[in-house]
């Protein structure tokens, strides 16, 4: 066991260029080839561990002794802007047990998979009627503003009870909150209005309530507007901005391999199709934070109390260990008849993504919807010409120009 490995320190986030865009970024790669726990630099100068091997992955999320809490003074952070938006009101996934449960527990319900499972038939209509709009408008047309950004916006706001006219305003400041660029000053002005305007929300909730989670949240005496508005902010942002990006991405990916989105004809290879995309794309691609509370062995490596650990979802499932196939087809590879089940693309462990069943619902009906009504969908520019989103916590594309 080391504590200290030789090799210079990576600079963190490393820059998604060069090589395959569905790709972890290379330094991360190149980091898993020598080894699951290797040292790292954040911009304000502090160091950190990058764990990049699936077990160890999962060890960091699932073990008590990493704390989640981003008030701690030594936590992790991968940008400026992700500390200001600790500082302010931290969402229930930067807290530990209590408070996180706690907090938690007052939405889990709305994400059951029974509940989920009901809601199909409208995430259904809401799909059809996006497509049913980009055939009226006429091709070439933004798969991104057209298809993959309105519908899980919608679905979102029907959850939440947020008024979809509303949209431009909470995906704007979104893009800002996500973003791994800018300034913190500015990170701290957009939470803190997407803050008071669903505290506002809330307010007039808790006079005039709906059948939604914020009048639900509004309707208990034991929760501030703030504590609602912060639960509101992490359930809107995270609830947009992740499935419209996997959307967007997994058709990009899908139409380069043809004989792969063939797959989505059969309605039983769906869901499983869905869960190689999540592995593959991993699109959270800067990574969990985490801090050591004690001093713990990882990967052969001697993880000190205080020391700032970063999860790399994104290396953990590409884990040939893991994911390789009996085939000996690689884990880089895109398969969508893998088994995939155990990847890590919603964490794992106390803080996993709540809403993971609603992603996969909207996934999967959106993929198979898309690629069954128009069956002669294809970009409409050369794939080099697409912009990809690197400077975000979550990877995604611009535009999508495509017709059919």
């Amino acid at each position: 066991m080391t504590s200290t490995p030789t090799a210079p320190a990576r600079l963190l986030p490393a820059p998604r260029v060069g090589g395959c865009p569905f790709s972890p970024p290379p330094a991360y790669t190149e980091a898993a080839r020598e080894g699951s726990v290797t040292r790292a630099e954040l911009l304000d100068g502090s160091s950190c561990w990058l764990v990049t091997g699936y077990r160890e992955v999962r060890t960091v999320l699932s073990d008590r002794r990493f704390s989640a809490d981003a008030r701690r003074p030594e936590f992790p952070f991968v940008t400026p802007g992700r500390r200001e938006i600790a500082a302010a009101d931290p969402s229930f996934i930067r807290l530990d047990d209590p408070e996180h449960s706690r907090l938690r527990r007052m939405v889990t319900e709305d994400f059951l998979v029974k509940r989920v499972e009901a809601l199909r038939p409208e995430i259904q209509q809401i799909v059809d009627e996006a497509i049913d709009r980009m055939i009226a408008s006429g091709s070439p047309a933004d798969l991104v503003t057209g298809f993959a950004l309105p519908v899980p916006s919608l679905v979102i706001c029907l959850l939440l009870g947020v008024p979809y006219e509303d949209r431009e305003l909470f995906q704007a400041l979104s893009r800002v909150i996500i973003s791994t660029t800018a300034e913190e000053a500015e990170v701290a002005r957009a939470q803190a209005e997407l803050l008071d305007y669903l505290g506002g929300l809330a307010a007039r909730k808790r006079r005039s309530p709906g059948q939604d989670i914020l009048s639900r949240l509004a309707a208990r005496d034991d929760l501030s507007l703030r504590e609602i508005a912060s639960t509101g902010l992490l359930l809107l942002v995270a609830g947009h901005e992740t499935t419209a990006n996997m959307t967007a991405l997994s058709t990009v990916l899908l139409l380069r391999r043809p004989e792969q989105a063939a797959r989505l004809a059969d309605p039983s290879a769906v869901p499983g199709a869905v869960e190689e995309l999540l592995r593959h794309l991993s699109i959270v691609h800067t990574g969990l934070p985490r801090l050591a509370l004690e001093d713990v062995e990882l990967g052969g490596t001697l993880v000190r109390a205080g020391d700032g650990v970063i999860a790399m979802l994104s290396t953990a499932n590409r884990d040939d260990a893991v994911f390789a196939t009996p085939g000996h087809l690689p884990a880089d590879e895109l398969d969508l008849d893998r088994d995939a089940r155990r990847h890590v693309a919603f964490g794992f462990g106390v803080h996993q993504c709540l809403g993971q069943p609603l992603a996969r619902a909207e996934l999967q009906i959106a993929l198979a919807t898309l690629f069954r009504r128009l069956p002669g969908l294809r970009l409409a520019v050369p794939e080099s010409e697409l912009s990809f989103r690197t400077d975000a916590v979550v990877f995604g594309v611009e535009s999508v120009p495509v017709t059919w």
